[in-house]
């Protein structure tokens, strides 16, 4: 941890975490310090610590801590000229090499803490390794029950995120339930590569426009195909150019301007992924349903629900993936596994969004009930977890894995990941 700002996370984390040797955290004149409230942790400017309180001798102190790998970082971080530190009742350091002063030359406590040696060495252990699960060799050392609680409270973050993405969508379309839904909806059927293009494609193209259409099948794919820019071509198809025809009359009628085509990423995709059979399968949703989001919310029992996207698209794209190139006949369905995809994605954080917002528990209680019940998601991230011994049964704990993967493990936040935390003070040091 040759990083000073590392290093300062992590002086800051061995102070709010107690794992300093608490028997020799004295001030540099030889008193004893004894931490009661190591204070809040400050994420802004100023002081490291807020209403922290000590007691140095017999005297009890309430105020702020500021923590410096060197002493002299007080002086070279020129606070000893900001009133902002004058309320600092203890600098922390690691090492003591010079005398800190406030503003007004007063002579600030100091205290040299002192971190055993297992707990730096787990620490760099973990944060220099560069696998995509650093601390995998040591996991199966973490007591199950703290694993559990701990994907229950990663499984709750990132259905938060997915919430707080809703209740946006909600302010941006004046509370319309049904707007958000087809904008998470069709964000979703990106299926990762296109999320971004597709979420733009439904802002650009109202649901209230697909629901004027919904009676004429042609129309709805001749909307979806037409604002993602993909009816642009020449083609010497009469499908194609039926779709052409209509999408240039319902431009004209609504003023719709497409999305930039380029958006649209089809390198480099199996078949079942291209964005041409993705939107027909979209449309044949919105052929099939008109508010689907009010029948979610009437029957949101998990088979009631995959039936809904067990839909016929049309007899095109039974020979086809893609405008140009023909295919061996085969129905064209969504599919089990893309259907689950999508009822994680977006019937579970609709239904979570609803409860939160009408303030009625019991849609929150199904969307985890429906979690609970779908099987697990595979791909190669939940294998790495599964093989280093995380228990993976349904679809809650998938998506708690993938909240553990992005938010803690890719950003190197191991010094706030329970896992990582009983590891950095586990008795045995690596």
């Amino acid at each position: 941890m040759k990083d000073t700002k590392n290093m300062e996370q992590f002086l800051q984390y061995v102070w709010k975490y107690r794992l300093y040797s608490v028997v020799d955290l004295e001030t540099t004149e030889g008193f004893l310090v004894t931490v009661i409230d190591p204070g809040i942790r400050n994420t802004d400017a100023g002081p490291d610590f807020f209403n922290a309180k000590i007691k140095v001798f017999d005297t009890v102190w309430v105020g702020n801590i500021e923590i410096h790998r060197k002493a002299s970082d007080w002086k070279n971080h020129n606070h000893d000229q900001n009133p902002a530190y004058d309320s600092v009742i203890l600098h922390v350091v690691e090492v003591n090499d010079a005398v800190a002063y406030r503003t007004d030359g007063e002579m600030i406590p100091q205290a040299v803490m002192k971190i055993p040696e297992r707990i730096k060495n787990n620490m760099e252990w973990l944060l220099s390794r560069e696998k995509s699960l650093p601390c995998a060799e040591r996991i199966h050392e973490v007591e199950p029950l703290l694993v559990s609680t701990w994907m229950n409270t990663l499984l709750t973050e990132r259905l938060e995120r997915k919430v707080s993405d809703i209740f946006i969508r909600l302010e941006q379309n004046k509370d319309d339930w049904n707007e958000a839904f087809y904008i998470t909806l069709t964000r979703n059927f990106g299926f990762g590569n296109n999320s971004d293009a597709f979420e733009w494609l439904a802002r650009s193209l109202p649901f209230r426009t697909i629901r004027r259409q919904r009676c004429n099948s042609l129309q709805i794919e001749a909307l979806f195909f037409g604002q993602a820019g993909l009816l642009a071509d020449t083609l010497d198809d009469s499908y194609y150019q039926l779709l052409q025809q209509e999408y240039q009359f319902l431009q004209k009628k609504y003023k719709l301007k497409p999305v930039d085509y380029s958006l649209i990423k089809q390198l480099r995709m199996r078949p079942i992924n291209f964005p041409h059979l993705r939107l027909a399968q979209l449309a044949a949703i919105w052929t099939h349903h008109d508010t689907l989001f009010s029948r979610i919310l009437e029957d949101n029992q998990l088979e009631t629900l995959k039936n809904c996207f067990d839909v016929s698209l049309s007899e095109f794209w039974d020979t086809h993936y893609h405008f140009r190139y023909t295919s061996p006949m085969k129905k064209k369905t969504i599919g089990l596994k893309a259907t689950h995809i999508i009822l994680i994605n977006t019937v579970v954080p609709i239904l979570f969004a609803y409860g939160k917002k009408k303030q009625k528990p019991d849609y929150c209680v199904q969307a985890l009930h429906m979690l609970e019940n779908i099987p697990p998601e595979s791909n190669s991230l939940i294998k790495n977890f599964s093989d280093a011994g995380i228990t993976v049964k349904n679809a809650g704990d998938t998506q708690a894995i993938i909240q553990l993967r992005r938010e803690y493990c890719e950003k190197k936040k191991c010094l706030y990941c329970r896992i990582g935390f009983s590891l950095i003070k586990s008795a045995k040091s690596f």
